[in-house]
């Protein structure tokens, strides 16, 4: 396991539990490596309550209720997806915090509009709203990746008030 991934994981989990909070996942290009990383951590299922690995439309729609018209027009690289991806993690679980990663990760399928290295992120605690927001990971697809989920594990950290 990468060190870094894991010291934040282990982060997450100490500000996660010390509010007696729970956590949900919601992956595309990382493909549960948040998850993986989160679980390396021993006792990670005090503060964690599930992931879902949502790689097609069908999954994102039928997993986290994303709506078609929402994936027709703005693709599931977005900020519109994404905010519904990390609604519909909260949704679907038991979770007080989730957060929510869509990209691109090569070395195809990037646009103009969206290059390669294009990454949509959300956060949200059960209740508010979601923080969204859009990166540009430079890289192969695993350094994208790996961005990504280190991106995600401190943006948990942020919500929190913890980094």
């Amino acid at each position: 396991m990468d060190k870094r991934l894991y010291q934040l994981a282990e982060q997450v989990g100490v500000a996660l539990k010390s509010r007696a909070l729970m956590l949900a996942t919601a992956e595309s290009c990382t493909g549960g490596w948040i998850g993986a990383a989160i679980t390396a951590v021993p006792g990670s299922s005090d503060w964690y309550e599930r992931g879902f690995i949502t790689y097609a439309y069908v999954a994102k729609r039928e997993m986290l209720g994303v709506k078609s018209k929402t994936l027709q027009k703005f693709g599931a690289v977005s900020e519109q997806t994404i905010s519904e991806m990390v609604a519909g993690a909260l949704a679907a679980s038991y979770a007080h915090v989730a957060v929510a990663v869509s990209g691109t990760a090569g070395p195809a399928g990037g646009t103009p509009e969206k290059p390669v290295g294009t990454v949509c992120l959300a956060w949200a605690i059960r209740g508010g709203e979601p923080i969204v927001e859009t990166r540009h990971f430079e890289g192969d697809r695993d350094a994208v990746r790996r961005q990504s989920v280190e991106r995600a594990l401190v943006g948990v950290l942020e919500l929190l008030g913890a980094g």
